[in-house]
């Protein structure tokens, strides 16, 4: 007999409408979930205490039992129909993430349940790419780091500049069907990761977020973290190509949070002047968001050496990036980065990785 540990989690139903009833046990079972449903007493406390999702008709929101609920994470409120507007009030009360409308958000609601129902997974890395001045190749960098950590199950790559050409043109992706920013601007708070991974571009395991030529825009922050967080919340690996343009808010969002940030620098004096920039506390005293940047140190003729860049911007150099004859007549080809184990650009991607697999890859 299953000892109650093993016993597989049950997700909690409230809901005194039949029809609603039946409906939320008939999604349930698609989704593999025998649920608990419960009306009242103390059976239910429990039940809302420890089950790893709990969904309440809107019938039931101003109802003594459920008014007296603790607010907790991972309540949806269920609607057969447009709510009124006192549901809707209701639900902000008790901490709602969501109200679902029937049938409209069925796909959403399945896909809600099976990411409660998942075994908890390890979070996924988050590791930033930028650069002190335009052509050291942080993008090129960032799609490689991507490529190279995308054969364990996937990654994702998301493009921070709205006005730029895009990080799809640089996996050759630029044709390939998928959502692109100003699909997503509007994003906010609690995202589906599945739905997520499955909407954007792919190339080689790499899930791709990019901007629209067509309909440049600002990347929102808060649309940005939502995005970064549904990857990292379900598994996926997350690289983020910050443009040096970059805002504070937008910065904050992302590098607070990485478990490294790497800026690329090409051999020169001017170049590494201005990563110094980036890396050194305003006037204000505040520290600066890249403040904790590892450098890779792209190669140039006659330029500075790894330890010369390192000298002059005060941070430690993480891996230096040799001459590729073949990465600019591959990127006009619309063909991804070469990352094998012979690749200049494979050899950076696995020593980032592996530096942000480390503890102290954060603050080094």
């Amino acid at each position: 007999m299953a000892s109650p540990r093993s016993l597989p989690p049950r997700p909690l139903v409230v809901a005194a409408d039949e029809e609603l009833l039946d409906d939320l046990l008939r999604l349930l079972a698609a989704a593999g979930a025998e649920p608990v449903v419960a009306s009242g007493g103390s059976g239910l406390r429990r039940a809302h205490r420890e089950a790893p999702l709990v969904l309440l008709g809107a019938d039931v929101l101003t109802t003594a039992p459920v008014r007296g609920l603790p607010r907790r994470p991972g309540v949806v409120v269920i609607a057969p129909g447009e709510p009124p507007a006192g549901a809707w009030a209701a639900a902000v009360e008790l901490g709602a993430e969501r109200v679902a409308v029937l049938p409209d958000d069925e796909a959403w609601l399945l896909s809600r349940v099976a990411a409660a129902l998942r075994s908890p997974v390890e979070r996924g890395s988050l590791l930033v790419v930028g650069s002190s001045c335009g052509g050291a190749g942080a993008s090129t960098v960032a799609a490689a780091v991507a490529l190279s950590a995308a054969p364990g199950g996937g990654a994702l790559l998301v493009d921070a500049d709205g006005w730029g050409a895009g990080l799809d043109l640089v996996l050759g992706a630029e044709h390939t069907e998928g959502l692109r920013w100003p699909e997503l601007a509007g994003l906010r708070g609690r995202v589906a990761g599945d739905a997520l991974m499955a909407a954007l571009p792919e190339v080689s395991g790499v899930s791709v977020l990019a901007p629209s030529r067509g309909a440049p825009a600002d990347v929102p922050a808060e649309a940005l973290q939502a995005v970064v967080e549904a990857a990292r919340a379900g598994g996926w690996p997350v690289v983020v190509d910050l443009p040096r343009t970059a805002g504070p808010e937008l910065a904050e969002v992302v590098l607070a949070e990485a478990d490294l940030a790497v800026l690329v620098v090409a051999g020169r004096l001017r170049a590494a002047s201005a990563a110094r920039l980036l890396v050194t506390a305003g006037p204000d005293g505040r520290p600066a968001p890249w403040a904790a940047a590892q450098l890779v140190v792209r190669r140039t003729a006659g330029g500075l050496s790894p330890d010369e860049v390192a000298d002059v911007v005060g941070r430690p150099v993480l891996a230096e990036l040799g001459h590729d004859r073949g990465a600019a007549a591959r990127g006009e080809r619309g063909e991804p980065p070469a990352v094998g184990a012979r690749s200049p650009l494979g050899a950076v991607a696995r020593r980032v990785l592996a530096a942000a697999a480390r503890p102290a890859g954060r603050a080094a």
